[in-house]
């Protein structure tokens, strides 16, 4: 187990949602979007910086649609670029070092078990599953494939070609409940009015045309090249995508109910409890252990919880009533979020 202190993402608690409808009828993908499947989709709101409001708006537009249907979660972006390009063919690459767009899925919400998965231009995908969040440990599972997958990709104007008229590129991708339902709640895909976490990141370098390609421009002082973009529909506060407690909130619709979200008690309840296991960690690393003293971690926040704390030398668990009483929520060290009944 990690016990090195973690990062305190400053940021009010108010993650992005999106009423995600049922799909009336079958994709076939070619990776655009001006077509009748995805008329009654909305968009999501235009990515903003990964950081929130602590940076500017991003100088060009990312948005997302998304379906669900009995077989598939159907995700489509568009990307408004100028620079239209890729490098990257081989599958499980490091996708990221291309510009690309990446999904990221929490089914149910512990920050454990989750998926991302990595797309560019050139329709080469990454796919992994992560065990847990790097700060907890991680590890990433590589060779973990979502089997059916289906992806495909538009250019409006042309890839690799700084003399184009290019204008955006556009992806669709469909991802079987099947892979999913792996580390879902129950084993199975959602049912009408249930929520998932997910998030978008789009990964933006800075290029310039040398000898008629893109080039990543190198920071003079360290010969490498500029750190990347990050572009987000829900904002981390945080330059790190693995805060799943962070994502946004899918709200699973069959076209009736629901039509909008409020967000559950119970989920800032939860946050709260995330808040404290930061504090726990981070108190951890100044002192060497872990503390059972709230006001050694409660600072000047306001609080809703008054939370029960347990430590060992190693170990340490915190536990909060849900909203109505019945349940209480834990979370420990490793940052694994679960309810139990109230005993």
């Amino acid at each position: 187990m990690n016990l090195s202190g973690v990062l305190e993402p400053r940021i009010e608690y108010a993650p992005k949602h999106y009423i995600c409808r049922r799909a009336q009828g079958p994709l076939v993908l070619d990776g655009r979007l001006d077509k009748p499947f995805w008329s009654e989709a909305q968009w999501t709101e235009d990515f903003v910086d990964i950081e929130g409001d602590l940076r500017p708006k991003p100088a060009k537009q990312t948005r997302v649609k998304m379906l669900w249907d009995d077989e598939y979660f159907y995700f489509g972006a568009e990307l408004i670029e100028d620079q239209i390009w890729a490098t990257l063919t081989e599958r499980d690459s490091v996708i990221f070092y291309d510009n690309d767009f990446e999904i990221f899925i929490d089914p149910d919400g512990d920050t454990h078990q989750y998926y991302e998965f990595e797309i560019n231009a050139l329709n080469t995908v990454w796919d992994l599953l992560l065990v847990q969040p790097y700060r907890d440990g991680g590890p990433p599972v590589n060779g973990w494939d979502i089997a059916g997958l289906q992806t495909a990709v538009h250019i409006d104007g042309e890839l690799n070609r700084p003399d184009a008229d290019n204008r955006k590129w556009s992806v669709e991708v469909a991802i079987p409940w099947a892979s999913l339902k792996e580390c879902a709640p129950e084993g199975r895909r959602p049912a009408t009015g249930e929520f998932w976490r997910v998030n978008f990141s789009r990964v933006e370098w800075r290029t310039e045309v040398q000898d008629g390609e893109y080039r990543k421009v190198l920071n003079p002082e360290t010969g490498k090249p500029y750190p990347e973009d990050n572009w987000v529909w829900s904002p981390m506060g945080i330059i790190n995508m693995h805060y799943p407690e962070l994502w946004g909130y899918v709200v699973f619709s069959d076209g009736e109910v629901p039509q909008d979200f409020e967000l559950p008690e119970d989920e800032r309840i939860k946050w709260e409890l995330r808040k404290l296991y930061y504090r726990e960690r981070n108190h951890y690393e100044a002192h060497g252990r872990f503390t059972a003293v709230w006001e050694q971690l409660k600072g000047e926040d306001t609080w809703t919880i008054q939370p029960e704390i347990e430590v060992t030398r190693s170990l340490f668990q915190l536990t909060a009533p849900s909203a109505d009483g019945r349940a209480v929520y834990c979370i420990r060290e490793d940052g694994k979020l679960w309810k139990e009944e109230a005993k």
